[in-house]
């Protein structure tokens, strides 16, 4: 087992949730600027594409900033070569580590035989696993996953992944079926680090699900015993959660402006600039008028007017 940087990382270590078409390049640049988690990860990239003519494309993905550092890759598929050889393209970017997602339950990933449905087939998971550390070598690799498929699968789930060696699993506290529709059930993280401990395996356990911020992180890992805690949905809006910091609505609201200019430098005709606007509708909430600037911003296609807009606000004029 290669643990690499994980090794050296407090407890509990804190780190920011991979999550389509929301943790790139600059928004990851703009969390860690106004509160650094301890790991990043990027967006899920398909090991196919990466192998495939549409490469160039997604290795806008995989970008990063040294300040990002340590960051993690995070692919999926379930054809092995292209795993390892997506793998290996991993390692050679730099990156810190490399993460399999073996619990996305969009349908579209689990018709490619990726995500959630690894849970299906352990022996094909594992044989992905396999060839994912041949293709990093000593650089780590861990999975991100969920309890089960249908049902509460983590006696038999997790040992077949620590058979494997990884060097940390993410457990997402509910079950494919159950998606984000009921509590996160951490009970099953507890239990997920009993079997771990009872394996002899070193491997990481990070929890995932449901944390709002760092003191009920805090408090799930003590009582679970897991090593670190991953937060999604609960950054957004909040980009001091790291730093437990409280930012004023004019702060907030001039961080829209650097966010988006910064999106539109590194992805100006390559990303849709629709993609802000869910940033849009995480700033600009909780404070009256919020709406009415809201849904100017939402009109907007480029960074001048959403920076003209900004300055015109109330909340920003002298």
């Amino acid at each position: 087992m290669h643990k690499g940087f994980w090794k050296n990382l407090p407890k509990p270590f804190f780190c920011l949730a991979p999550m389509a078409e929301v943790t790139d390049s600059t928004f990851r640049q703009i969390i860690i600027k106004y509160g650094a988690p301890d790991v990043v990860w990027t967006e899920f990239v398909s090991a196919d594409g990466l192998c495939s003519i549409g490469k160039k494309r997604l290795l806008l993905d995989l970008k990063y900033t040294k300040k990002e550092k340590p960051i993690v890759a995070q692919i999926f598929g379930s054809n092995l070569d292209n795993m390892y050889k997506a793998a290996k393209l991993i390692k050679e970017l730099g990156f810190d580590g490399v993460d399999i997602n073996m619990g996305c339950p969009d349908r579209t990933i689990e018709k490619q035989g990726a995500g959630a449905s690894h849970m299906k087939d352990y022996k094909h998971a594992q044989k992905i696993i396999k060839a994912v550390q041949d293709g990093v070598g000593k650089t780590p690799v861990s999975v991100k996953t969920r309890l089960g498929y249908n049902k509460n699968e983590i006696e038999t789930w997790v040992p077949a992944l620590l058979e494997m060696d990884i060097a940390v699993l993410i457990m997402h506290a509910r079950t494919r079926k159950e998606m984000s529709k009921v509590p996160a059930n951490w009970d099953l993280i507890k239990r997920t680090v009993e079997i771990t401990k009872t394996s002899g395996k070193e491997t990481l356990i990070i929890g995932n699900g449901d944390i709002e911020n760092l003191e009920q992180g805090r408090q799930k890992a003590q009582e679970t015993n897991c090593d670190g805690i991953m937060i999604g949905r609960a950054i957004l809006g909040n980009l001091t959660l790291f730093s437990e910091k409280n930012l004023s609505t004019k702060e907030k609201l001039e961080i829209i402006v650097e966010h988006t200019y910064l999106f539109e430098k590194l992805y100006k005709d390559i990303k849709n600039f629709s993609i802000m606007k869910k940033h849009f509708s995480a700033y600009v909430s909780g404070f009256n008028g919020a709406k009415e600037l809201r849904m100017k911003l939402m009109e907007t296609t480029n960074a001048k007017q959403v920076e003209e807009i900004i300055k015109n606000s109330k909340y920003l004029l002298k």
